[in-house]
């Protein structure tokens, strides 16, 4: 590695994440509990959303995926309300949203400094181990703003057999 380069590492003071050293390990409480740090009151929706989602470890998934095991869980909400409760969450930095083209969306609830590959034909996302992203500079923001975080899309395919 070249010693001359340097890490970045960015986080958004205003999408800071909930304090998660104080949760218990019982994803009920622990979803209640990160609901409220937040200013979130606990409705019935989002406390089956979030122990779906936060329920399982890190994770990366769409508005769709979440639909879909929230219908298997025999949740019953609907796509828009996936969506609102998704933005709410990102909003208040219990999510963080990844991009990984114009029409596609994730949500991870890994909300800390990484980034990410992504498998193009699988839709498949995940996290970058450590800190292999290695950027030598960020462009300089206009005037009145600050670079509030950088994210870091590696799309990968699988390599062709015959080269």
């Amino acid at each position: 590695m070249d010693p001359t380069r340097t890490i970045l590492v960015q986080q958004d003071s205003a999408t800071a994440p909930a304090d998660r050293g104080a949760l218990t390990g019982c994803p009920w409480h622990d979803v209640k509990t990160m609901l409220r740090q937040v200013g979130l009151r606990p409705t019935r929706q989002r406390m089956a959303l979030g122990w779906i989602l936060f329920g399982k470890g890190d994770r990366h998934l769409t508005a769709e995926m979440l639909y879909e095991e929230a219908t298997r869980a025999k949740v019953p909400v609907s796509l828009a309300t996936i969506y609102n409760t998704l933005h709410q969450f990102t909003d208040v930095g219990l999510l963080r949203q990844v991009a990984v083209d114009g029409s596609k969306a994730y949500f991870d609830t890994n909300v800390g400094d990484h980034h990410h590959f992504f498998i193009e034909g699988a839709n498949e996302l995940f996290d970058i181990p450590g800190a292999e992203v290695i950027l030598d500079k960020t462009p300089t923001a206009p005037e009145g703003f600050e670079v509030a975080r950088v994210d870091v899309v590696v799309r990968l395919r699988p390599k062709n057999s015959n080269t």
